[in-house]
């Protein structure tokens, strides 16, 4: 077993396709992992906000907590009919495209792979804030956490989704399992004494040092608002699960919304309840509100490390969502020429290795470029989500109006959902420019500009590559071949004997460093060598053979003098192509490719970028270390 079978796993057959598709068990930590994680972020980023209103500031955690919960509401029903309708391919890329055109489709694909770098970003840096409430020692470590955990969740998901799902199944059971536990449990002590007090103290919330003016509220809603970011993820991947589809992706949807809908509610309860505050990322000592709650319903004791260990995981683990969406976004904008089409190209363990090799190369500069801190991206985050809502029901609205028979229950439904996330949208963009999404609004843009890019270019090349019509057969008389020879060897003899089947016209063309009698002496012996082994036998086979030329090249560059040799050629007879064999050894091991120069390679490399349209490179390979016939 050879290193990438052991961390990649065995290369998978076509056929094998269908096996590596998901229920919805399995589904449910791999699509579900960023909307139930973002119970964790969304919360505190609220409360963050609220921070300047002290204690009360929790009084408006609950409305703020209401809203957001029914605005999740409105989306769960409208993606159940954007499943219904597209069983296929339901994300907010394939609706747009079908029903509102080119740009807005490109508008949807572009906000939804910046939010799910981001997710990766935010996600991983909240996990290793929970871990570092847990295990504060290791607050000097966030960032090189931050990595180690992207890299880990990268590996896993080289290795399949199917995989991915089944190895982050145990953790997003255990976290739904210890928080709905702990919170069903807060709430019953809440119900049932009447005046509840923490088991452990949190920390004494600051004194009140503003008003619960509308934009604060406005800024609260906005940050928590990043609780809702992962609901699209099932309509995204869609085409990731086993039959009977639409049903596990209804009993996935529904899991991963009433599980996030219930975190949300008794949070926000509880923390009002027991005056459980945010605190800085930054700072030594900082607890997580998660950490907060645990402690002060059922006090730091085993039960909290285990629970800590769960969130730890699913929060950090979270990133899968957008490891099993992202690429699958992008493979179907690389199928309509937007991307490069290395996106389209499953890789050994049939996953889109482009993709995902991507997000995890942009998430770990996201995370380095702001110290993994996740307060210092929050304000980046949700708008990529939100424009991606808009953007999907709006499109259902346009599709449902286009029905033959019309559904308007349907479209009224659709219809809401645009608008409620539209208007949060807004609330989100106004809320959040300053503090950094105005980074995400330029990005966006940007990236829909490289989208249209890459599309022109394939364009182009469709057009000059188009069906030329009948063949040409006037001008397929044979080329003058060009041998490059270093010297007289076995290499050499291989380019010759092919060139000789190509045209009768060979020229050997051989490197000449001037001056000096060592090099004149060389010269006229490889002369005499080819007179006697090369010209006389091809010659006695009643071929014409092969000249010997020497070209000089004082700055020892093969290149330039080549190439006006063939330009020359081109002159004297522009009807004929001109075919240069390029000898060259294979170097199979590593250590072989530091003891050979790339003399081959960088010949190649030139005549390809300044050879004219009617030269033909071609590589006469030759294998080291194997007997040759």
């Amino acid at each position: 077993m050879n290193l990438s079978t052991l961390l990649f796993g065995r290369k998978l057959a076509n056929r094998e396709h269908e096996d590596k598709k998901l229920g919805w068990m399995e589904a449910v930590p791999a699509m579900g992992l960023d909307g139930l994680g973002s119970s964790s972020y969304g919360p505190e980023a609220a409360l963050t906000i609220l921070m300047p209103l002290g204690a009360l500031g929790l009084t408006y955690l609950g409305p703020v907590m209401g809203c957001i919960i029914a605005l999740l509401a409105i989306l769960y029903f409208s993606y159940r009919q954007t499943l219904a309708a597209y069983p296929t391919s339901g994300g907010a890329y394939a609706v747009a495209k079908e029903n509102l055109g080119e740009y807005p489709s490109l508008l949807a694909a572009s906000a939804l792979m910046i939010d799910y770098v981001l997710n990766v970003a935010v996600g991983v840096s909240a996990g290793v804030g929970a871990l570092v409430s847990a295990v504060p020692s290791l607050h000097p470590y966030i960032l090189p956490l931050c990595l180690l955990i992207v890299a880990f969740v990268t590996l896993a998901n080289l290795r399949g989704t199917g995989e991915a799902g089944w190895l982050f199944a145990l953790p997003t059971y255990l976290f739904m399992v210890c928080f709905l536990g702990v919170i069903a449990y807060g709430l019953f002590r809440i119900v049932t004494e009447s005046d509840p007090a923490p088991v452990v103290a949190p920390p004494a919330l600051a004194a009140t040092t503003g008003a619960a003016g509308l934009w604060l509220l406005m800024h609260a809603f906005a940050s928590g608002c990043t609780a809702m970011t992962g609901v699209e993820a099932v309509s995204n991947g869609v085409g990731s699960f086993k039959a009977p589809v639409i049903r596990n992706a209804y009993i996935t949807l529904t899991i991963i919304v009433v599980v996030l809908a219930l975190l949300l509610g008794g949070i926000a309860t509880i923390a009002a309840t027991f005056e459980i505050g945010a605190m800085s990322q930054t700072g030594n000592g900082y607890q997580s509100v998660l950490s907060q709650l645990i402690g002060a319903v059922a006090g730091f004791n085993a039960f909290y490390y285990v629970a800590m260990c769960s969130l730890l995981c699913i929060l950090c683990l979270s990133a899968n969502t957008s490891f099993v969406g992202f690429p699958r976004i992008c493979r179907m904008v690389a199928a309509d020429g937007y991307l490069p089409k290395a996106f389209a190209q499953p890789g050994r363990r049939l996953v889109f290795t482009a993709g995902i090799l991507f997000l995890s190369g942009f998430a770990s500069l996201l995370l380095i470029a702001f110290g993994g801190i996740t307060e210092r991206l929050i304000p980046l985050f949700a708008i990529g989500a939100f424009l991606t809502f808009t953007v999907s029901q709006t499109g259902m609205v346009v599709h449902w109006r286009r029905q033959k028979v019309k559904k308007p229950a349907k479209l009224a439904m659709n219809a809401v959902g645009a608008v409620a996330t539209g208007t949060a949208l807004v609330v989100i963009m106004l809320a959040k420019f300053l503090d950094g999404a105005w980074i995400t609004l330029i990005a966006v843009p940007l990236t829909i500009i490289l989208l249209r890019a890459i599309k022109s270019y394939y364009e182009g090349l469709d057009r000059e590559l188009r069906q030329p019509g009948p063949i040409a057969v006037e001008d397929v008389d044979p080329p003058t071949v060009l041998v490059v020879t270093e010297s007289w060897n076995r290499l050499s003899e291989r380019a010759i004997k092919f060139a000789l089947t190509l045209s009768p016209d060979v020229v050997a063309v051989h490197l000449v460093k001037l001056g000096g009698p060592e090099n004149e002496d060389g010269e006229r012996v490889l002369r005499q060598q080819w007179h006697a082994d090369v010209e006389e036998p091809v010659a006695a086979k009643g071929l014409q053979p092969p000249r010997l030329m020497l070209i000089p090249a004082p700055y020892r560059e093969l290149h330039e003098p080549l190439l006006r040799l063939i330009e020359k050629l081109d002159a004297d007879a522009p009807e004929r192509q001109v075919a240069v064999l390029i000898p060259e050894t294979v170097k199979e091991r590593w250590w072989q490719k530091i003891l050979h120069m790339n003399r081959a390679g960088h010949l190649r490399k030139q005549l390809l970028k300044f050879g004219g349209p009617r030269l033909t490179v071609v590589t006469v390979p030759w294998r080291l270390s194997r007997q040759e016939g």
